[in-house]
């Protein structure tokens, strides 16, 4: 017989981190323990607050239906979290690492030490100053893709965006922008033509999630390649994921697991943008090293070519210690290393 326990854990920035959502300087979770046995498994069930489908009243008592219920069935639990994508995540994750134990959700050459992901490097927004010291703490470091966040003051970033590229050309430095919904209809027109000239790789997101026709719009006539992210959330059964990808027709689609439903919410984002032509990236979604890692495992497994938004591990002053590895834009594991997931 299984049984299951929680706790809450509020991870404080090193940084605040600038969105176009505000700034962020604490983030809660919470850490999901599930025994049987004499052995455990540990996920995060990692709620965004302002962002996930499931910041809603009840999100504790519905993490403690789930201990309670632990031995129901995989699909009686599933129904039953089919809102709550935080909480069936962190109960994927503790399923997977209490079978494989250690470290472990999915064993592979990643797993082994042997493999590497390539992700991309984070700029948060902030004013130009600030902006500018991240871009060049990341090139330094040796990273060949930059994710910028933008939306706050689109004339100041833009600025940033012509400099960078006049110094590093499209061959050299891939660029992504994501915008978090922050453009009008109007403005992301404008603002895609814009990014065209400076090669941009794509824009998460241009304008706020739920204009399905004018996100169409946008997709259909897009000198630069459009990435629905916000978009994704919320959107639960795989009918209406089909839907949506067939009326939106983007280019890229970022799959973050804590939003989306997990890995088997992923799987059918993965399946379904493959067969409509449609690429795709993971990233986390400032969870903590414990989700982190199993975000990282996962990734691995699907032999995506893309850089991979998966770097948010140092930027809390309390997290978790890790096996994961960043070297410049490489994400590598330790297969040496013991995090004691166990001993929560």
């Amino acid at each position: 017989m299984k049984t299951a326990e929680y706790f809450k854990h509020v991870l404080e920035f090193e940084t605040p981190g600038g969105t176009s959502r505000g700034v962020l300087n604490t983030k809660e979770t919470y850490i999901l323990k599930i025994s049987e046995g004499g052995q455990a498994g540990v996920g995060e069930c990692g709620i965004f607050r302002g962002l996930s489908y499931d910041d809603v009243p009840g999100y504790e008592e519905k993490l403690n239906w789930l201990c309670e219920h632990i031995n129901e069935t995989e699909e009686i639990l599933k129904a039953e979290l089919l809102a709550f994508p935080s909480v069936w995540f962190g109960y994927e994750q503790a399923i997977r690492n209490l079978e494989f134990g250690g470290n472990i959700y999915f064993p592979s050459k990643f797993t082994e030490g042997v493999g590497a992901i390539r992700i991309n490097g984070l700029i948060w927004m902030g004013n130009a100053e600030h902006m500018r010291k991240q871009i060049s703490d990341k090139l330094e470091k040796g990273f060949t893709c930059l994710k910028l966040k933008i939306g706050v003051d689109w004339l100041t970033e833009k600025v940033i965006l012509k400099q960078l590229r006049s110094a590093f050309p499209q061959e050299q430095l891939e660029i992504r922008v994501d915008a978090n919904g922050a453009f009008s209809f109007e403005e992301a027109q404008t603002v895609l033509a814009e990014l065209a000239e400076l090669n941009i790789h794509s824009i998460e997101q241009p304008i706020k999630a739920g204009n399905v026709s004018q996100m169409a719009g946008l997709c259909r006539s897009t000198p630069t390649p459009v990435a629905l992210d916000e978009e994704l959330i919320g959107v639960l059964n795989k009918q209406d994921k089909e839907t949506l990808l067939k009326a939106v027709m983007p280019q890229y689609i970022i799959l973050k697991p804590s939003l989306v439903g997990g890995f088997s919410g992923c799987d059918e984002w993965i399946e379904l943008s493959e067969n409509l032509g449609i690429g795709y990236w993971i990233t986390s979604a400032l969870e903590s090293n414990i989700g982190l890692n199993a975000i990282a495992q996962y990734t691995f497994t699907k032999n995506s070519p893309l850089p991979q938004g998966l770097g948010t591990g140092g930027l809390y002053t309390n997290n978790f210690e890790s096996a994961l590895i960043l070297n410049g834009e490489s994400l590598t594991f330790n297969p040496d290393k013991v995090t004691l997931l166990q001993e929560f």
